[in-house]
């Protein structure tokens, strides 16, 4: 069976009646398996996650734009985390019998239909992009949606589907196809928020840190404390650990402590299990042969701190 994975963002995460709006047409859908969604009212944003079969996900995420193309409205909308779109965000993961090439041409399809259906603008971004400016998509976003609005008239900016001027509303969308990311947060026990952007600066690939990790500081007013917020773009090359170690000794020089860290959306045990290894091995332990989800969650929470992480944050949970 063929089983791709989408994780669609919309810049709403505070008004839980216009979420659960959006979210009716997901949660009324048969052929979409709704693993998640995550909704955060510092970010102003939401996180769902879905799998199932390419078509019928390309079919609901035009659905869903639809609906949030009604709820949502840019020029209203503050949050912590940097948008461009209602929707801000739209990437295809290839999961079960899928290429990634066939993963770009799902990404195109949906971009073409969210387009011609809405006159929505839509970039194509990571193994999508057509341009090698557009692979990341923070150079797309950049500028975000009041920016956009000169940006796009750019012919370096010309979006792949659409006109060069951005819906007035809705603002425009990234749809891509790409790798598993994992959307991963480090907690500061501090309001200040110079110490995780120090830290974002050391670790993060653009500033001569890690290469795969995005990383940037954010303070959130509703828990009381900063983050270093970030993804990981290949946790084969750069694991869970040795992004938490360096963030953890980073913080020392600052005096702060880190608290806990998050998981937002999936992630496979397979990346939980190449951290464990190494908190096992400094312990002189040896890595279960038979290691259940439910002692992983117990290792994750124990080692690195996970917070609010149970085996449903587990994609083989699902499978």
């Amino acid at each position: 069976m063929r089983i791709v994975e989408c994780v669609p963002n919309f810049s709403e995460g505070r008004d839980k009646e216009k979420i659960e709006r959006i979210m009716a047409v997901i949660k009324n859908d048969l052929n979409i398996k709704l693993v998640n969604y995550e909704s955060d009212a510092d970010y102003n944003r939401t996180v769902v996650t879905l799998i199932g079969e390419p078509e019928p996900m390309v079919d609901l995420i035009v659905k869903m734009t639809e609906v949030c193309l009604k709820e949502i409205d840019l020029n209203h909308h503050t949050g912590e985390h940097a948008r461009m779109g209602a929707i801000d965000v739209i990437p295809f993961i290839p999961i079960s019998d899928l290429t990634m090439k066939e993963c770009v041409g799902f990404a195109e399809t949906c971009a073409q239909r969210i387009n011609q259906v809405y006159d929505i603008p839509c970039f194509l971004y990571a193994e999508a992009a057509r341009k090698e400016d557009r692979v990341a998509l923070p150079n797309i976003r950049k500028g975000e949606f009041e920016g956009m609005k000169e940006k796009i008239k750019d012919p370096n900016w010309t979006p792949d589907f659409g006109r060069a001027e951005i819906h007035p509303t809705f603002g425009v969308v990234g749809v891509g196809a790409r790798d598993f990311l994992i959307a991963y947060n480090i907690d500061l026990a501090t309001t200040d928020e110079n110490p995780a952007k120090k830290i974002s600066q050391a670790i993060r690939q653009s500033s001569g840190g890690y290469q795969y990790i995005q990383a940037g500081p954010v303070f959130l007013e509703n828990r009381g404390h900063t983050q270093v917020t970030m993804n990981i773009l290949n946790y084969k090359k750069n694991p869970i650990y040795r992004i938490f170690e360096t963030v953890k000794m980073e913080a020392k020089r600052y005096h702060v402590e880190v608290t806990g860290a998050e998981i937002v959306g999936l992630i496979p045990k397979d990346a939980l299990e190449k951290s464990l290894k190494y908190y096992y091995e400094i312990n002189n332990l040896k890595l279960p042969e038979e290691y259940s989800l439910e002692d992983i969650v117990k290792d994750v929470r124990k080692y690195m701190l996970f917070r609010d992480f149970n085996e449903d944050k587990i994609i083989e949970y699902f499978l």
